[in-house]
């Protein structure tokens, strides 16, 4: 079932509908600092390197689905939280103009939890409007990631979207009875990783996995200001798109408060209190060993992985959205030609 991606990233949505059976044929992605790994990783996608705000319709190619994570900063809990006043945050329309311009059987669109703050209401509520005028049939969530075979608590909302014609409604799937944590994921990493050189750069080919290297460096009021550390039997934090913001390796004591908003380290065992490594932040968010990240300096790679969708998340939403089109008789792309008069 082929489907087409806008504002790529590196792959985490395209991945795990990958895995439920999907073929991402044309993907869209403006930041220059992605295009390797996305190219490397998807070998048989065309990708559209240009801002999809200069892309035409027209230009990409017919599809069976839609999906995407437009850019979430202007709509962040962290950030300056302009929401739809910002540019970034109006390119959710451009996601839902090529939906309507190429009238997919379905589409899945990611952002964060921020959206939902109460000062972003209307504009929540006008881009929701605007999926159901656009002919479709919207199911809208706030999920937790651990809740779906991921190793950290990562909360994010979904638009998930039927065609009208289809009637049917996207019911999203419960939540995994067995959860993962960071044992499960990272144990066997925690002797090999290296340090970046001058702080941010890569040392990668000295790495015996890759990606597997961390940023070094001071840490700031602000990242002091709470505990940064979960134990082995516990979730991660939410893994951020920021190599100054990652979280502590597990191997280190929980820091003790000092006062109120100001934490420190264990004294005695400050050399544990490492940031997690870009490859181990990976395999929190579920990326597999495989996938590799391509950078010169770190903080690219911390961004590429903490603005993803987890693989193993999306591969759950998109085996519900690909088993019910096959109930509906949408088992390969010529007979999506088909029910749709295009051949």
């Amino acid at each position: 079932m082929n489907i087409i991606s806008l504002f790529s990233g590196a792959g985490g949505l395209d991945l795990g509908f990958k895995k439920a059976g999907f073929q991402t044929i044309w993907a869209n992605e403006y930041d220059k600092e992605i295009w390797e790994t996305f190219e490397n990783n998807f070998t048989n996608t065309i990708l559209d390197r240009r801002s999809i705000v200069k892309v035409l319709s027209d230009e990409i190619p017919e599809t069976l689905g839609l999906i995407g994570g437009p850019p979430c900063q202007s709509w962040s809990e962290a950030g300056k939280s302009r929401g739809i006043e910002d540019d970034r945050g109006q390119l959710f329309f451009e996601f839902i103009r090529v939906l309507r311009d190429k009238k997919p059987l379905f589409f899945l669109a990611e952002n964060v939890s921020g959206m939902l703050a109460s000062r972003h209401s209307e504009a929540l509520e006008n881009i929701k409007k605007h999926f159901t005028d656009s002919g479709y049939t919207l199911s809208f969530k706030l999920l937790n990631a651990h809740d779906y075979n991921v190793p950290q608590d990562r909360k994010r909302i979904f638009f998930v979207g039927y065609r009208d014609d289809l009637n049917m409604e996207f019911e999203f799937p419960d939540a995994v009875d067995e959860k993962l944590f960071l044992e499960d994921v990272i144990d066997d990493l925690k002797d090999s990783a290296l340090a970046a050189k001058n702080k941010t750069y890569s040392n990668d080919d000295a790495c015996q996995l890759f990606n597997h290297e961390y940023m070094t460096g001071g840490f700031s009021s602000m990242f002091m200001s709470r505990n940064r550390v979960r134990g082995w039997d516990e979730p991660s934090f939410t893994i951020q798109a920021g190599g100054r913001h990652a979280p502590l390796h597990p191997q280190a004591p929980k820091m003790e408060l000092v006062e109120k908003d100001k934490r420190k380290f264990v004294e005695g065992s400050e050399e544990l209190y490492r940031r997690l490594s870009i490859r181990e932040c990976a395999r929190i968010q579920t990326f597999p060993d495989e996938h590799k990240f391509y950078y010169k300096n770190l903080t690219a790679g911390y961004k590429m992985v903490g603005n993803a969708v987890p693989p193993n998340l999306a591969y759950i939403l998109a085996e519900k959205i690909y088993e019910d089109l096959n109930k509906l008789g949408y088992g390969n792309d010529e007979q999506f030609a088909v029910k749709n008069h295009r051949v």
